[in-house]
């Protein structure tokens, strides 16, 4: 059964929201076609990133908990993860902003990415010495920068706020996949890598990873979805 853990958690992570994509006052199914494009285009770079990091053990994982099948060094589940996740996160989203009206929270938008950016750039100069720490706000600070003054997001403080209410849901998922509950974690960092701020068993640079990684699903979800419509 421990075998089956990390394949678990994205079961039951996704099972609810894929179920409920179906009902007819959400109709979330009509744009998995859009959810898909923008999680694979997201992924690439994330994957990417992730085997880097487990190649130069940054962290690395505790097969014990998975199905034993491995792909350039990753298990199966850490592939799918990249599906899982931001599929319940871009599906939590969508009914945000299907049945709440958020947009005046744009006004904040200068608000969250200066402070949001200042914040990082200063974590990155005083810790870059801390490779996942620094690839994290690095990371950040382009997405921002890009979403802000480039693309012109109008919904970077809903997102955010968003992103919020989906921390109910990260702390047990993470928390588990750092080991909260177990008797090792299944995902296992170098302590030299990062701050060594933990939420629980969670590194704080997994939460901005989060972070950063949704608002790009985000981004490429609602303009890929805008293309569906107008055909």
């Amino acid at each position: 059964m421990i075998t089956y853990t990390y394949s678990l958690i994205l079961f039951f992570t996704i099972i609810i929201c894929l179920i409920a994509s179906f009902d007819k006052r959400i109709l979330f199914n009509r744009h998995f076609g859009a959810f898909l494009k923008a999680a694979l285009l997201v992924a690439i770079p994330f994957i990417a990133w992730d085997v880097w990091f487990t190649s130069k053990g940054v962290w690395w994982f505790n097969t014990d908990y998975t199905l034993g099948i491995v792909v350039a060094g990753l298990p199966i589940e850490e592939w799918l993860f990249f599906i899982c996740i931001p599929f319940s996160c871009a599906f939590t989203y969508f009914c945000f902003d299907k049945f709440f009206n958020l947009d005046r929270l744009a006004g904040f938008n200068n608000i969250i990415v200066f402070v949001s950016i200042i914040v990082c750039s200063v974590i990155a100069l005083r810790h870059y010495d801390k490779i996942y720490t620094l690839v994290t706000a690095i990371a950040t600070i382009i997405t921002l920068i890009y979403l802000h003054f480039i693309a012109r997001a109008e919904w970077i403080t809903k997102a955010s706020f968003v992103f919020s209410i989906l921390m109910l849901g990260f702390l047990p998922v993470n928390g588990v996949l750092t080991g909260f509950g177990l008797e090792s974690p299944i995902v296992n960092y170098n302590p030299g890598d990062f701050l060594g701020v933990r939420i629980l068993t969670i590194p704080i640079e997994d939460a901005v990873y989060g972070y950063t990684q949704f608002l790009l699903v985000i981004y490429f979800f609602t303009k890929f979805k805008k293309n569906e419509n107008e055909y």
